[in-house]
């Protein structure tokens, strides 16, 4: 199976790495590539644009902020960290870790509770339907890209309405079901946010491209302090107190015209 004791010691070695950072039960042992390069090329696929989840009709409630004239590029930055660090991070990031643990765990019970407790904690209309929206098409996607059992069958679930599918609890699956270790899914899927926070304030020029890069790069410290609390908390934990940006949302529901579905 292996090609020498040198190639084999070393993947063996790279398992127990994974392992002791993220529990016994880490990855799919069915699906899951055992290389770290493999793990980042998952992480760097599911959090491109590119992938067609739905997240690039999303602000996050920028927009809401934007037409209420409450933001602007200068206090850009301190919104975003906030909403990592009280809202994303404590809500979808928590629960994206605890359901990643329980899916790895084959415990898919415990991934719909996970589910239904963060959709009940999504106060707004809008804010449920996005969350619904892109967790639905996420799994839906990743089935067929992936092929991982693990997603097909939460996918199954969903479809047949036994849980709600919210975006952070399909992608603690689809990075379960493909071996990506639990603090490297979080982080990744909370770049993903920023990155799509960061589009949003484009398109609503609110920044430039240059400048947005920079929004990125001051929101990277805030990003591993917050994947370092959501993978510390518990299911009794979760939840946003982001209540600016659900008043926020309540508003952006209702405006005569809108740039993007949150």
């Amino acid at each position: 199976m292996y090609r020498d004791e040198k190639t084999a010691t070393a993947e063996v070695a790279e398992v127990a790495e994974v392992a002791e950072d993220d529990g016994p039960h880490a990855a799919d042992a069915e699906t899951a590539p055992v290389s770290d390069l493999g793990h980042l090329l998952v992480s760097l696929q599911l959090t491109d644009s590119a992938f067609p989840s739905g997240f690039y009709t999303l602000s996050h409630g920028l927009e809401g902020f934007a037409q209420q004239g409450a933001v602007d590029h200068g206090s850009l930055s301190p919104l975003l960290h906030d909403v990592l660090r009280h809202g994303v991070g404590p809500a979808d990031a928590t629960a994206l870790a605890l359901a990643h643990r329980a899916a790895a765990a084959g415990d898919w019970e415990a991934v719909a509770v996970t589910d239904r407790r963060l959709y009940a904690t999504k106060l707004g209309q809008e804010t449920r339907q996005a969350a619904t929206r892109t967790g639905r098409q996420l799994l839906d996607l990743a089935a067929e890209v992936f092929g991982a059992p693990g997603v097909a069958h939460y996918h199954r679930v969903v479809t047949e309405r036994r849980a709600p599918g919210t975006q952070a609890v399909a992608a603690g699956v689809v990075y379960a079901a493909t071996g990506v270790p639990v603090r490297q899914a979080v982080a990744a899927d909370l770049f993903a946010f920023c990155a799509s926070f960061a589009g949003a304030a484009l398109r609503l020029r609110l920044t430039d491209h240059r400048l947005a890069q920079g929004l990125l790069r001051q929101a990277a410290p805030v990003i591993e302090e917050t994947t370092r609390e959501a993978l510390e908390r518990g299911l009794d934990d979760l939840g946003a107190t982001t209540f600016a940006v659900d008043v926020m949302s309540a508003r952006h529901e209702r405006a005569p015209a809108r740039l993007f579905a949150s």
